[in-house]
């Protein structure tokens, strides 16, 4: 039923402008639609790479958590240092677990797996994850 579907990721944002900077001039992702009319500020859809994301202003008396999401890379030193270059802020790394390393923001785990945490204009945790072998 869904092998053949899309997914896009919900995010809640506070401010519309702000997050749409954020997701296409330091993340290099497009715009696909935004709201209109009624709905203008309220949602916009972006596109990063293969991965949409539907960024959407709760309502007053709604209460979304916040979102969690994980972008893959092939080479999570490159990817820091330009998203660096962009005015892009990342939380130090921090062991996980024994055999873990950090440099920086960045974590390295025995197996080979990287990661990195960094947060969005609207406060969201976002992640870089670098598979083993890939970088």
């Amino acid at each position: 039923m869904l092998s053949k579907s899309k997914l896009a990721v919900m995010i809640p944002i506070r401010n519309m402008k702000r997050a749409l900077r954020f997701y296409t001039k330091a993340l290099g992702g497009r715009v696909n639609m935004l709201g209109e009319g009624e709905m203008e500020g309220f949602w916009a859809s972006v596109s990063v790479n293969k991965a949409e994301f539907w960024l959407i202003r709760p309502e007053r008396y709604e209460s979304r958590k916040l979102a969690y999401n994980v972008f893959i890379v092939n080479n999570i030193k490159r990817v820091v240092t330009g998203m660096k270059r962009k005015g892009v802020k990342f939380l130090p790394g921090e062991r996980a677990g024994a055999g873990s390393t950090v440099d920086g923001p960045i974590t390295s785990m025995p197996w080979g797996a990287k990661s990195a945490f960094f947060r969005d204009s609207e406060g969201n945790l976002l992640m870089l994850w670098e598979q083993p072998g890939l970088g």
